[in-house]
């Protein structure tokens, strides 16, 4: 079992800190919070620390789940310290590639090593413990932290070298907007055609048409509700992110880029924490 620290207790965080423990690992947390921390130790076996640097000190791997890009820098700042030979730092962040390659150079000077691991699957697969990881970084450090990282991932990938994981996130993330536009397209046409949703869901979700998006999303679209799963405000981060990362490598996205103003309408209408199929929203107001 490893000695680990877990520095970000949000939505996907407390609960992939939880089954490390769970699976019988050392666990130290931190989170801004004080009462999210008291709160995770109240449910969990583990340590609860008063700073970034006091959770990582002595930890075998450092795990952060945090926001942005600025969120993790400062911690990392914090940590920093506390790094030392052989220690492997995981972030599991949906940030930039740039800040992965900066982080990946600042663990090399202590004798560390870095993984950017961002994480797809939502908070249903956080607290079900089947997230999907995308890797960057070295084998030798993604060999070792993969057996860890299996209690709360069902399917870990190693991309490349440090930064291919976050570029992979964004890969991820410019298929689904394109996937929920078109399903919220596709709904509404439905309805405005006066069919009956669950008939040609029923008809087409066999087919080639068929997502995760549909499967579990058509029906809470059709009745309006989105105070659930992966917000609005996170999406548009994480677009702002790949976008970012086009403008560099020259990828031309110009659905993205359209579906991330889509996105902005739905803030607008008061939907920052709506999940993101909420972009059906904007077709059926009134």
């Amino acid at each position: 079992m490893a000695k680990t620290a877990f520095l970000g207790l949000g939505v996907m965080g407390f609960h992939m800190a939880g089954h490390l423990a769970a699976k019988g690992h050392q666990v130290t947390v931190w989170n801004r919070s004080e009462a999210k921390r008291g709160d995770w130790a109240a449910q969990h076996k583990g340590e609860v620390a008063k700073s970034p640097a006091d959770a990582a000190f002595g930890a075998e791997f450092v795990f952060l789940c945090l926001g942005d890009d600025p969120d993790v820098r400062d911690v990392f700042d914090q940590l920093e310290p506390s790094l030392g030979a052989g220690m492997i730092v995981v972030d599991h962040t949906t940030a930039s590639a740039g800040l992965a390659r900066e982080l990946d150079e600042r663990c090399r000077v202590k004798g560390a090593r870095f993984l950017d691991a961002p994480i797809s699957g939502g908070e249903a697969g956080a607290i079900n413990g089947k997230l999907t990881i995308m890797c960057g970084g070295e084998e030798k450090a993604f060999k070792s932290a993969e057996p860890v990282m299996a209690a709360y991932g069902k399917s870990m990938t190693l991309i490349g070298e440090s930064g291919a994981g976050q570029l992979a996130k964004s890969v991820n993330q410019i298929c689904i907007a394109g996937i929920v536009q078109g399903l919220s397209e596709g709904l509404h046409f439905a309805e405005q055609a006066g069919l009956d949703a669950e008939k040609v869901i029923a008809a087409i979700s066999g087919g080639a048409a068929q997502s995760w998006q549909m499967d579990n999303r058509w029906k809470t679209m059709v009745e309006g509700q989105f105070e659930h799963g992966f917000a609005v405000d996170w999406m548009r981060k994480d677009l702002r992110i790949a976008l970012e990362a086009a403008r560099e490598n020259g990828a031309s996205l110009p659905l993205t880029a359209t579906v991330d103003q889509y996105y902005a309408d739905v803030q607008a209408m008061g939907g920052q924490r709506w999940d993101t199929s909420s972009l059906i929203a904007r077709l059926t107001r009134d």
